[in-house]
């Protein structure tokens, strides 16, 4: 809350109040009596009245109006700040490469597919106005998150994302075109789609350059991180009998798609070689797609001054109500 005086110039009659005490009390002192009296001693065993203790009471009700008085006259006012926000959200669907592929153990603690759920999970923790969405794919793609405000869904949603949840493959056109049609009707001022995967793509009934083509119609851009160390990367195998093993296997990300699909719509094509870079993609990425915030700040006031008026005024008149009456001077 925030508090002013709308007239602070009024304070300028607390000046009045040194002058009222001199006038009233020391003036007076010094003053020459106008009855002499020869001797008071007579008057010497009287015990002060109640009344005299309290002749005090009547300059301090006649100060405290003052003050009172003068305060209200500056227009006390209480000011609340109200803010008005205006957002130009973006829609962004994350697709996501969850072939086995991905198993590969060349970023760090794990493998791809659990370093770039951690990097899509910080990335998301750095938004806060923009809708988001998931789709997953590999041999065929699917929708594991709409579009979305709620974050805390959308992560719980990412978390359950693993391997084999549908046939092993990379349909990369699939997983544009589901992309596509979850932000076809989006109303938002941007509109993008970012599609991380390790591979080339080899499933699908719809190419993926044809699909950039329909997000560059609907104003879609779309970023391609192409997700992999060059050369070969360590591969687990599960054998039924033997347990784990590892081979090595070749990288083969298809960057010259990647790039014509990013560069079709406007967008960007990056190279993850590690988990930090995957780190600073994501964070390129969100500094170039960043949400227009438009707040606009004002302060509503009220008037106080009654909190003071109306004491003051009581204050004057219980002191002239006394002056009449209980403290009255003989003239």
């Amino acid at each position: 809350m925030i508090l002013r005086f709308a007239s602070p110039y009024m304070f300028l009659f607390f000046l009045a109040i040194p002058l009222y005490i001199y006038l009233r009390f020391y003036r007076k002192r010094y003053r020459q009596p106008g009855l002499i009296f020869s001797n008071i001693g007579i008057f010497s065993g009287l015990k002060p009245t109640l009344k005299s203790r309290l002749k005090f009471i009547i300059p301090a009700l006649h100060l405290l109006s003052i003050a009172l008085l003068v305060v209200a006259a500056a227009r006390p006012q209480s000011g609340a700040v109200s803010r008005e926000i205006n957002t130009e959200g973006i829609d962004i669907m994350l697709a996501l490469d969850i072939s086995s592929s991905m198993k590969a153990e060349d970023f760090e603690p794990d493998n791809r597919l659990h370093a770039a759920k951690q990097e899509i999970r910080e990335f998301v923790s750095g938004r806060s106005t923009d809708r988001i969405g998931l789709v997953v794919f590999s041999r065929q793609s699917f929708t594991q998150c709409p579009l979305t405000i709620d974050y805390d869904v959308l992560l719980s949603y990412l978390d359950e994302v693993d391997f084999g949840m549908v046939e092993d493959g990379t349909a990369i056109g699939l997983a544009i075109a589901n992309s596509v049609n979850r932000l076809k009707d989006s109303r938002a001022k941007s509109k993008i789609i970012i599609l991380l995967t390790d591979g080339i793509n080899n499933a699908g009934e719809i190419d993926p350059l044809t699909a950039a083509r329909a997000a560059q119609a609907l104003g879609i851009r779309i970023y391609t991180i192409g997700a992999g160390k060059p050369g070969p990367a360590r591969y687990p195998i599960d054998d039924p009998v033997f347990g784990r093993r590892y081979i090595m296997q070749e990288n083969q990300i298809d960057e010259e798609m990647l790039k014509q699909i990013a560069d079709i719509t406007g967008g960007k094509y990056f190279r993850a070689r590690s988990t930090a870079s995957l780190r600073q993609i994501y964070a390129d990425i969100s500094k170039m797609e960043k949400t227009k915030v438009e707040v606009k700040e004002f302060t509503m006031y009220s008037e106080l001054f009654r909190y003071f008026l109306l004491p003051g005024l009581m204050l004057l008149l219980i002191e002239v109500m006394l002056t009449r009456t209980t403290f009255r001077r003989a003239p």
